[in-house]
């Protein structure tokens, strides 16, 4: 699912958030001292995974979006949000203990625990078949849907977000070159060598936009591509940054 952002003024990109519930806030802050009536806000994925306040930063997206009236907001899914998803069918996996195990290891333990399951009892689980493993996901989704808004809120988040002039592409962290936006899937989260070599415009669009970096090299720009993820580590900083409708940097926050 693609949301157009119809840019006429701003448009504000937030990159990887990784739990970072206080962090978020505190940009959140910032933010509302400089959105405008006709600016538009588009969040590039990544709010779960990695950091101890899943579940707060969750909320806060839900509570700041209510805040903002005259303001398009638009949240992509990371691959953080479509592991999520993964886990709550795990049943279903081929291997489904070494999936959950690359899973935590690829930052969906502090999801897990953020919503009441254990990392440590999973695996036991898993092995007792897929009947167990079901009222295992089953018990997890229940306690994930006692949050409020925030099922909803998963099942409801873009894959990628093109502004209305067709200028500019916002996406999580990568992109197949070689293939139109409409057959991407999950290219978005995973093709991250694709829009590293991206050697030639991606379509019509002036600039390809991500939000984040595995490797944690920082803000970065092409003459195609630009990656706003400006944190060292999973820890942060965050940082928002304002386009033109070009894709002209016009200003930036950090906390």
């Amino acid at each position: 699912m693609l949301i157009t952002l119809n840019a006429t003024q701003r448009i504000w990109a937030v990159p990887a958030v990784l739990g970072q519930a206080e962090a978020l806030r505190a940009l959140h802050g910032a933010l509302g001292d400089r959105l405008e009536r006709g600016d538009c806000l588009v969040y590039l994925g990544n709010y779960m995974g990695h950091g101890g306040a899943v579940a707060d930063t969750v909320d806060e997206l839900l509570r700041f979006r209510k805040d903002l009236p005259g303001i398009q907001v638009a949240h992509l899914r990371g691959a953080q949000e479509e592991m999520w998803v993964k886990l709550l069918e795990i049943q279903w996996a081929m291997r489904p203990i070494e999936t959950f195990r690359w899973m935590m290891e690829h930052g969906v333990e502090a999801t897990l625990r953020a919503y009441g399951g254990d990392p440590v009892e999973a695996p036991a689980k898993f092995r007792a078949g897929v009947v167990v493993t079901t009222r295992w996901t089953t018990e997890l989704r229940e306690a994930f849907q006692d949050h409020e808004g925030h099922y909803e809120f998963l099942h409801g988040l873009a894959s990628a977000a093109p502004t209305s002039d067709g200028r500019l592409l916002f996406v999580n962290a990568g992109i197949d070159p070689a293939k139109p936006l409409e057959k991407q899937n999950d290219a978005f989260w995973w093709n991250t060598k694709g829009f590293e070599t991206m050697a030639a415009p991606f379509g019509n669009f002036t600039y390809v936009i991500r939000g984040f970096d595995a490797a944690h090299k920082g803000v970065q720009s092409t003459p195609h591509s630009i990656t706003i993820d400006a944190a060292a580590s999973p820890s942060g900083p965050l940082r928002a940054t304002a386009f033109a409708t070009d894709g002209t940097i016009l200003e930036t926050l950090s906390v």
